[in-house]
């Protein structure tokens, strides 16, 4: 079975030379969730807004469900569903009159039964008949995914779904976002909460300057280009780490009580049997040892800094 999006070799060059997109090539295989992450101006919301028909590319091409997205254009957008980084609804309209507008815009015929589901499942349903002024800026957006889902896309854009939305309400929305994909909507998801990608993507793309530096299934991003830091405390404080233990690349912290010694998690070797033989034999005494792991967002940073040498 063919990805459902499909992306080749994407260019947008705006007036005055300023290249958004710089040949992004990719594929997004239905049901997944996948999370675009990038700093600010990497081209994210770009292309998204390429592949939804709001920016016209500058060269390339993409697809979703084998629909050109310039060719076929309609057929591409009505698998598509979007919800914008940006809170615009009609403060005086009932939740459930916003969304079959939205379904109507589309030139889908009335279903109540499918949109009230669709309420159902965000926890909307007995919230349906009141204005949306009255909700709050969580279920606000919840409103938007609703809108976004009035059509039955197969594919949904989610551009920052989660900011400005508090710790418990963004888990909640990590929830619904799991309870889509069960139902088989493929996610596109654009973040700045690193744990957001961690917690619910099946892969991430690292996005910068317009390029996609890294696309990678989320585990094995984290066990590839992971690394662990072991933080040996000593019993007593040194001014200097000993000439015996140079090879090893430690780190001494200020107050001289931690060595910091960084291992690549892939490595069949980790070094730290002899590091600990060579500390014994350099006259250091242990008081403990720990260690732990580079997060997400460590390694997003380490990327984007390579990338920017």
């Amino acid at each position: 079975m063919p990805p459902i999006l499909q992306i080749r070799d994407l260019k947008k060059t705006y007036e005055g030379g300023f290249e958004a997109l710089k040949g992004v090539t990719l594929d997004i295989e239905e049901g997944e969730i996948i999370a675009l992450l990038g700093p600010n101006g990497a081209g994210k919301t770009t292309l998204i807004s390429t592949l939804c028909g709001i920016t016209v590319p500058t060269s390339g091409s993409a697809s979703v469900g084998g629909h050109d997205i310039l060719t076929d254009y309609r057929a591409a957008r009505n698998m598509i569903g979007l919800v914008p980084q940006e809170i615009a609804l009609e403060p005086f309209e009932k939740v459930i009159n916003t969304v079959r507008l939205t379904r109507g815009l589309f030139g889908k015929r009335r279903d109540d039964a499918y949109l009230d589901e669709v309420l159902k499942k965000l926890s909307l349903f007995d919230k349906r008949d009141q204005p949306t002024k009255e909700l709050s800026g969580g279920m606000k957006r919840r409103v938007l995914i609703a809108k976004a889902l009035s059509h039955e896309p197969r594919v949904l854009f989610l551009d920052e779904p989660t900011a400005g939305v508090d710790v418990a309400l963004r888990k909640d929305m990590w929830d619904v976002v799991a309870e889509l994909k069960k139902s088989g909507v493929t996610i596109i998801l654009t973040t700045h909460y690193i744990e957001e990608a961690e917690a619910i993507a099946d892969r991430v793309a690292v996005i910068s300057k317009g390029e996609i530096l890294l696309v990678e299934d989320t585990a094995t991003l984290m066990g590839r280009l992971g690394k662990k830091r072991l933080t040996i405390e000593l019993r007593e404080p040194v001014d200097h780490v000993p000439e015996a233990l140079s090879n090893y690349d430690l780190e001494l912290s200020d107050s001289g009580r931690e060595l910091v010694y960084t291992y690549e998690t892939h490595s069949g070797r980790t070094g730290i049997t002899g590091l600990l033989a060579d500390l014994s034999a350099a006259g250091l005494a242990l008081r403990d040892i720990s260690t732990r792991q580079d997060s997400l967002e460590e390694i997003f940073v380490g990327l984007v800094q390579e990338d920017a040498a």
